[in-house]
């Protein structure tokens, strides 16, 4: 695990964060990595590092399985991609006892629903396989790691040969939890006390759907233009 960025200083936006993650990560441009971003804030960042790596950019959606009656109590969580996975808190599973065959109804909703969101975010293209690919996995910051520990786990289990998290900012205590789900970790910034991600940005508007679709066509077309090369 490593940290550049004096916790001091401040992100301007997720451009400048992007820019500063992408010389970080600079070392793993021979490995012909797949970037991946958590939508949306995520995107604007791994677009900057995609684009100095010369790298391909796609997202990993999650969508997390809600207990019954309780959908912010979380039995497991769903991530697409080529051969999508699921994974799954059994002992909460165990406790909540829902009904049979709940958990896999609500899994296959939650499916259609992130099918609908890649559709939306990337149209007809698939989404990429990562088996034996090195996998950046990008988010503009972390704050409890859940959503990312998830993505982490079901990424883990297509197969990538090398599974690398990085972020601009987080708290100490949740990214050395991250590190043991992935062979490298690097966070710019781990101020203490964390408040916040946003707190770590001096512009920290949402990003927008339109935006992550641009991004993406463009990250599309300097794909396209470096495999010509």
């Amino acid at each position: 695990m490593r940290m550049f960025v004096p916790e001091s200083s401040l992100f301007r936006d997720r451009v400048h964060a992007g820019q500063e993650l992408a010389e970080a990560l600079l070392h793993l441009a021979s490995e012909q990595p797949l970037v991946l971003a958590l939508p949306r804030g995520g995107v604007p960042v791994a677009f900057e590092v995609a684009s100095l790596l010369k790298a391909p950019l796609d997202l990993v959606l999650v969508r997390k399985i809600g207990a019954p009656g309780n959908e912010e109590l979380a039995l497991g969580a769903v991530i697409d991609g080529a051969d999508p996975q699921w994974v799954v808190n059994q002992a909460l599973l165990q406790q909540i006892n829902p009904p049979p065959s709940w958990f896999e109804e609500e899994m296959q909703r939650q499916l259609t629903e992130l099918e609908r969101r890649r559709q939306h975010y990337c149209g007809d293209r698939p989404a990429p396989s990562v088996a034996g690919r090195c996998v950046i996995v990008i988010d503009d910051g972390i704050a409890t790691g859940a959503t990312v520990r998830a993505a982490l786990k079901g990424l883990r289990q297509a197969g990538p040969r090398r599974m690398v998290l990085a972020t601009p900012v987080g708290p100490r205590d949740v990214i050395e939890v991250l590190q043991g789900e992935v062979d490298e970790l690097i966070c710019l910034a781990m101020p203490e006390p964390f408040i916040g991600v946003g707190r770590h940005y001096a512009n920290f508007d949402q990003t927008s759907d339109e935006e992550v679709i641009d991004l993406l066509r463009r990250a599309e077309g300097l794909a396209a233009n470096t495999a010509a090369d």
